[in-house]
């Protein structure tokens, strides 16, 4: 068999065996997932709302269309922690096929609630320093996510200060949350 032919022939092997599970379930059905969302702010908060909807319109582009294959599933704490881990609780026992959480202590009450449900994270500063993941590129267990910092780079960011303000011993760091704004002196 020449190169072209047996190119074309594991080609249409690998296409088949690739559409093969996918025919499959088309033919059974396909099951109605669930993913549960918990949120540290209120209902009709416009950051909310706009996440959602770019989520919807997300998974519609992928072809995941709300209440035909897939039912989205919403929790909102309002920033309260006593909701945040009755609804991690809650949200657990309906063994939804996944969960999102947005920030630090939805994720901490999220992975005390289970460790066997998938769980997505964001806006999360330190996913590894604070226990959720081994590292970010293989953050093992059921939880991983997003993170704004790389602190990796903190460490360039420092070489690149020096580099620009050489004489300076001590650079300041602002980190601006809808909670609360933090300020540290990191030492050169």
């Amino acid at each position: 068999m020449s190169d072209v032919r047996r190119r074309e022939f594991i080609t249409l092997l690998g296409g088949a065996a690739a559409a093969w599970p996918l025919a499959a379930r088309a033919q059974q059905g396909e099951r109605m997932r669930r993913v549960a969302f918990l949120h540290p702010y209120t209902e009709n908060d416009p950051e909310v709302l706009a996440r959602v909807v770019a989520f919807r319109q997300g998974l519609e582009a992928l072809g995941w269309t709300e209440n035909r294959n897939i039912r989205i599933e919403h929790r909102y704490s309002g920033g309260d922690l006593g909701q945040i881990q009755a609804y991690a609780t809650e949200l657990v026992r309906s063994a939804p096929d996944l969960i999102v959480g947005s920030g630090t202590p939805i994720t901490a009450a999220l992975q005390r609630a289970t460790d066997t449900i998938p769980i997505v994270f964001n806006v999360v500063n330190d996913p590894v320093g604070q226990g959720f993941v081994a590292t970010l590129s293989h953050p093992g267990g059921n939880i991983t996510g997003f993170t704004f910092i790389d602190f990796p780079m903190i460490g360039k960011w420092l070489e690149m200060l020096k580099e620009i303000a050489p004489r300076r011993q001590t650079y300041d760091a602002r980190v601006q949350s809808r909670q609360r704004a933090v300020l540290s002196s990191l030492p050169t």
